[in-house]
């Protein structure tokens, strides 16, 4: 088994407990969905180690002690990025110096939106129903099921290759998991058929990739950015928007206040409705990625509907 060296104080060595082992490779996902399409891949051969609780922000967040034990002693350690994973920057250069860490964005032949601004999307329109916008790209990539069948044959190859003796284990869980994808895109796609063309405002824009791969399109976000909330200004233009546009449906996160939601709806007739980008409210595993995506279309065609 290849593990990095473990210096942690005999105190740590006392509370944490040790890493599943994943016959051979001890791995470390950083968020919940990319850890559920590990778990996916590796399922009946080991578990992966989830850094982030659900519930908690990726784009802010502090290790605790196990978490830091995890990466000292992991063999691979997958995440998005920086753009969307700041924080981990750090405890990958100074703790997980033994392990081979993915970036997944980097992944070959991902679908890449630009970051969107302003509140109104359509004003930045490139003329196919999607807005864009210059400069750094929306880091959200795991919320296009294309994007994550790369994924899944990304982190196949690479637990494969730190665990041989389970190789095509790892490479038929992924190829499964591929089909089961393309299954759940057509069943997505038919339940948001009636829902199309109706105006709908998120809460930050978290969804674009989501958005464009099923044809459903946000006509604006309530806050500039997942860390910046939104002033009265800002409060007071989405509000104009929604009258405007006659918005249908205004969606929270269970990451933000629901409070700050209700006042932005507060003297409109909008619904108000549910996205979870992360899956705050599901078990972390290999089904959370499934439910996760299956969870938005259903947010979106109830309220839409």
């Amino acid at each position: 088994m290849r593990l990095a060296a473990f210096t942690f104080a005999w105190a740590l060595l006392l509370i944490v407990p040790p890493l599943p082992a994943a016959a051979g490779a001890e791995v470390v996902a950083s968020i919940a969905p990319v850890h559920s399409l590990a778990a996916r891949v590796m399922r009946g051969a080991g578990d992966p180690y989830l850094l982030l609780p659900p519930g908690a922000s990726p784009h802010d967040h502090a290790l605790r002690p196990s978490d830091a034990a995890a990466l000292e002693r992991s063999a691979l350690v997958f995440w998005i990025g920086p753009r969307l994973e700041p924080w981990l920057e750090r405890p990958l250069a100074t703790l997980a110096g033994g392990a081979r860490v993915i970036r997944l964005a980097d992944t070959p032949g991902l679908t890449r939106l630009a970051q969107r601004v302003g509140a109104a999307f359509e004003a930045h329109d490139d003329g196919t129903g999607f807005a864009h916008a210059e400069g750094e790209s929306d880091p959200h990539l795991w919320l296009d099921p294309v994007n994550a069948k790369l994924w899944l044959g990304a982190i196949a190859a690479a637990v494969a290759e730190a665990d041989p003796e389970n190789r095509e284990l790892y490479l038929a869980n992924a190829e499964a998991a591929r089909a089961e994808l393309d299954a759940l895109t057509i069943e997505i796609d038919a339940r948001l058929v009636p829902v199309r063309g109706r105006p709908f405002i998120v809460f930050h824009d978290a969804f674009h990739y989501f958005e464009r791969r099923f044809s459903i399109e946000a006509v604006g976000a309530v806050a500039l950015s997942d860390a910046r909330p939104p002033g009265p200004a800002r409060i007071a233009r989405i509000r104009e928007r929604i009258r405007a546009l006659d918005a249908v449906c205004l969606f929270r996160e269970p990451q933000f206040r629901a409070a700050l939601v209700a006042t932005v709806a507060e003297g409109t007739a909008i619904q108000v409705g549910l996205l979870d980008p992360l899956g705050a409210s599901l078990r972390p595993g290999p089904d959370l990625y499934p439910d996760l995506l299956r969870g938005l279309a259903e947010g979106l065609a109830n309220c839409l509907g």
